[in-house]
């Protein structure tokens, strides 16, 4: 097995840095040590197959985007990046692993949407990944099949608030997958936006002739956020299902899940970049010679982009220094422009939902260190740790230690990134959200289990590198 030595950085953790060096063999971590120590009194570095020089630059765990949708079905078209292109573009940003969305939608049985999925990323993905199981379609027969699903390697399983027709479940069909969650230990995630009234205001706004991208985010108030969110806690305490609420945008709904944790309840809940740096005035003053205001519609994403005014990007950002907010996936479901994003023309209901972020959200959260917002170890605690020991997966994933997977990103301070369709954009779409955005930083070197993937601007991984990862039950419940 080949043998690789990072030698001369400083490797952070969730709790604290130090420098040191990592041996990796084969596919495994195997020490961190000293600066400089010998083997049998040997210099490591003169035995091992490959160096990588890290002086100077921290080295931390692979980050792990708990929250992408590669290939999904939606609005009457698919996400643009496939397993392959998108999980390479992961690799290129330092993600080392993802866990995706297999999909049951409504008359499906749960076992062939998941076998479904397997047939799409088996084979594919550039680094290893896992699912989460969507249940479009809570019946006795789909709860029956659910309670297998831990046996697979699956552990959560995903719920909509939102889309009525399509995903929708009512608060019947959520109190009984969550007595589920309860006796199974599975964690229930949950899409938490009041779905038939968004979908009244959404109609009431195209009747007033008010059809551009920028309605998307006013026909989903912030209102239909919260009181989602706290219904879905209130269901939860009921049952006393573990909850996880996915892509919090607004500070309202932050609220909720702080008032439910203070209490004692395993609730938790992540955001995105998007919710972070963008905001609802980016998408009214988008505009373009071909598109017109129409070019917001690169940003329309649910739940929406808020308000700068109303100080929901600071509160998301309070929110992940407090814990009130565990984690920072990506919600990564991208689409063109072109004959894609254009199904919404005249109609914002019918742009495809999605931002692509699966490449730059380690960046873009260091950026959150350079301006003083998190600090290092909490960078590496929100993009890697808390991801693997939420999902099931720690001790394998996200972290620097002996026995764990060779999963290791070098990262250089004084490097700088700048991202955005046509730099280092290499999702499968013709525009960036991100665009002109800058990063004082910048990702060096990637090994995916032990195997450089990424190296000084070159990728020298593909497809098939990936594992499907058999996740355990959480490791975040108190």
């Amino acid at each position: 097995m080949a043998t690789t030595l990072i030698k001369g950085g400083t490797v952070v953790s969730a709790t604290g840095r130090g420098d040191a060096d990592v041996l990796i063999d084969g596919e495994k971590i195997i020490a961190v040590l000293q600066p400089g120590s010998a083997l049998l009194g040997t210099d490591i570095s003169a035995v091992v197959d490959t160096v990588v020089d890290a002086t100077g630059k921290y080295v931390i765990p692979g980050g792990i985007d708990a929250h992408t949708h590669m290939q999904l079905p939606f609005g009457g078209t698919e996400a643009s990046d496939t397993f392959e292109s998108g999980t390479r573009a992961a690799a290129w940003g330092g993600t080392t692993s993802i866990i995706d969305f297999a999909v049951q939608t409504y008359g499906q049985k749960i076992q062939d949407g998941l076998a479904a999925w397997h047939d799409k990323a088996a084979g594919n993905c550039a680094i290893d990944y896992g699912f989460h199981q969507i249940v479009g379609d809570v019946n006795d027969e789909s709860l029956l099949a659910m309670r297998s699903l831990v046996d697979e390697g699956i552990s959560s399983f995903k719920l909509f608030m939102a889309y009525p027709g399509v995903f929708y479940s009512d608060d019947a069909q959520i109190l009984k997958a969550m007595q589920l969650s309860r006796d199974t230990g599975m964690m229930t995630m949950m899409h938490a936006e009041n779905g038939p009234a968004i979908d009244v205001l959404a109609a009431q706004l195209i009747e007033q002739g008010k059809s551009d991208p920028f309605y998307h985010g006013v026909a989903r108030a912030w209102e239909m956020e919260e009181e989602a969110t706290h219904r879905a806690i209130m269901l939860a305490k009921l049952t006393g299902a573990p909850l996880y609420i996915v892509h919090v945008s607004a500070k309202q709904a932050v609220g909720q899940v702080a008032w439910a944790r203070d209490a004692g309840q395993n609730v938790f809940a992540e955001t995105c970049p998007q919710y972070l740096y963008m905001s609802l005035e980016d998408q009214l003053g988008a505009t373009s010679d071909k598109y017109g205001h129409f070019e917001g519609a690169k940003f329309v994403c649910s739940t929406p982009l808020r308000s700068h005014e109303e100080g929901h990007q600071d509160a998301m950002w309070q929110a992940l220094r407090t814990n009130d907010l565990q984690m920072v996936s990506t919600d990564h479901c991208p689409f063109c422009m072109k004959d894609q994003k254009e199904l919404g023309l005249g109609d914002f209901r019918k742009i495809p939902n999605g931002i692509g972020s699966v490449e730059h959200r380690m960046d873009l959260m260091y950026q959150g260190v350079v301006t003083g917002k998190i600090t290092l170890e909490r960078w590496v605690e929100l993009t890697s740790t808390t991801p693997a020991r939420m999902f099931g997966l720690y001790g394998k994933k996200g972290v620097i230690a002996p026995g764990a997977d060779g999963d290791v990103v070098v990262y250089d301070p004084n490097g700088h990134t700048s991202i955005g369709y046509g730099k280092t954009h290499h999702m499968n779409m013709d525009h960036s959200a991100w665009e002109g955005y800058e990063v004082d930083g910048h990702v060096d070197t990637v090994i995916s289990r032990g195997k450089v993937v990424v190296n000084d601007g070159q990728y020298l991984g593909q497809k098939g590198d990936g594992q499907f990862l058999k996740r355990g039950l959480s490791q975040y419940l108190t």
